[in-house]
């Protein structure tokens, strides 16, 4: 019966749009160099003899997928302080860029609890050895560059959603007494249930101290690349324990402190091991709210939507890149989006959106990001990836639904509460080119220019 009514579904939606034509409108962003505005509006031209021409899109807006919580990127301590250096008419353009809904409109968006990789150096906010009962527990040092830039963000937009999770416990919590890796000690956290319920008393507090503060934290992550043993603040926990503090501990405490933040596993990445897989695998996952992944192959990604549809997975972190910020690492930004997009994760979350002038880590690391500030001149530069993800986050929206596409190109399709049509296509030719829209029985040719992002958005009232 349910393979009767789609057939009829798809029947009644293809003479739907057999019996009227398509209303277009077109934008488009340039990759060759970042721009604070770059989005344009394009005229909707009919191909031509002269135009390279052989491409084809479809799509099936009857047949969807999941909705969309949204497009973002990450908050950082590096960000937050080179954000700072510069006057505050300076200060509220750049969050406005990033965040107003006429501009990009970051939506869905990250944060560490204590240090990450990105943080001026390593630091928890419980520095006091066997703290078990949290007394010393204190986000002070956040309160000089991460909350006012987070703050900033939401003032433009209030209904930011917001995911932490932790690079690193305490280091009192580890069994080699640091927060950073590579140590004669193990990288992980210690075993015992007093470690467990202090640990559990940690977020708790984190999120307290935050709600405290304005600002709300939708959901944790438990372990930042649960594989990772770095330099740079890291832990290594197995996907059995991150269940077993999750839902022995974590859960029980968020409960019993009327904590409504949920709680997901991960982030996982496959960059070395299948942790993902394991963990999918297990019992009691049913009892966290999710998954959240990073660095993973859309092809693990589809198999463990399909080993647990019901679970919600989502993306935690785009590639980090070298601090190049080339056009040409640009140029591979929404394919990367659109492999974990049409995988069947909910979001897309750009790393780092502000850097300073070195573009490093506090661990000498150079990193790509969105926007660079110049501590020292106080001059802003945005970089190739600010134009891709502007665009991205300027169409796909929360509560757009993925719906069927097929195209040679990079593309994500999307569907609007209202019934618009959203397409994000990369011609990847040299040359401006021509593509047959292809939507139920109707068809539109149209030129699609080279070196950027169109975003064909389809009005079909």
């Amino acid at each position: 019966m349910k393979n009767l009514l789609f057939i009829l579904s798809v029947l009644l939606t293809t003479q739907l749009y057999a019996q009227k034509s398509l209303k277009i409108e077109m934008y488009f962003t340039s990759l060759n160099k970042g721009e604070a505005n770059p989005l344009q509006k394009i005229d909707v031209e009919k191909a031509t003899s002269n135009i390279k021409w052989g491409h084809e899109i479809k799509v099936y807006p009857e047949i969807e997928y999941q909705i969309i919580e949204g497009i973002g990127g990450a908050f950082n301590e590096i960000g937050g302080e080179a954000l700072s250096c510069l006057t505050e008419t300076q200060q509220k353009e750049l969050i406005t860029n990033l965040f107003a809904v006429d501009k990009a409109g970051f939506t869905f968006c990250r944060t560490a609890i204590g240090s990450s990789d990105f943080g001026i150096d390593a630091y928890s906010y419980s520095e006091t050895p066997e703290d078990y009962m949290m007394k010393q527990f204190s986000i002070e040092r956040d309160q000089k560059y991460v909350l006012p830039y987070i703050k900033s963000a939401l003032a433009i937009n209030p209904e930011l959603l917001l995911f932490a999770s932790p690079w690193s416990p305490p280091a009192w919590m580890k069994q080699n007494h640091s927060m950073t890796g590579l140590t004669d000690q193990p990288n992980t956290l210690r075993k015992e249930k007093e470690i467990y319920r202090a640990y559990a008393r940690y977020f708790v507090n984190y999120l307290q101290a935050y709600e405290n503060e304005g600002v709300s934290i939708d959901r944790i992550c438990i372990q930042n690349e649960n594989d990772a043993n770095t330099k740079y603040p890291s832990c290594v926990m197995p996907p059995a324990q991150m269940l077993l503090l999750a839902t022995d501990y974590i859960i029980p405490l968020f409960n019993k402190n009327n904590v409504e933040t949920r709680v997901y596993a991960g982030t996982f990445r496959t960059a070395e091991k299948l942790d993902l897989i394991e963990y999918l695998t297990m019992d009691k996952i049913d009892n966290l709210a999710g998954v959240g992944m990073q660095y993973t192959s859309p092809l693990i990604i589809t198999d463990a939507v399909k080993m647990n549809p019901e679970l919600k997975m989502f993306h935690t972190e785009g590639h980090c890149y070298n601090g190049q910020n080339s056009v040409e690492q640009a140029k591979h930004r929404l394919e990367e989006a659109a492999e974990y997009i049409n995988s069947g994760l909910s979001n897309f979350c750009y790393w780092n959106m502000v850097l300073n002038e070195t573009t490093e880590s506090g661990w000498d690391w150079p990193q790509n990001s969105l926007i660079n500030i110049n501590r020292v001149n106080k001059t802003i530069q945005y970089n190739p990836d600010y134009n891709a993800m502007y665009i991205l986050s300027h169409f796909v929206r929360p509560g757009d639904v993925r719906i069927a596409s097929l195209s040679k190109r990079p593309m994500i399709s999307v569907k609007s509460p209202d019934g618009k049509i959203k397409l994000l296509i990369q011609n990847t030719d040299d040359t401006d080119s021509a593509y047959r829209l292809n939507i139920g029985q109707v068809q539109s040719e149209l030129i699609i220019p080279a070196n950027g992002i169109t975003a064909i958005v389809i009005d079909n009232k």
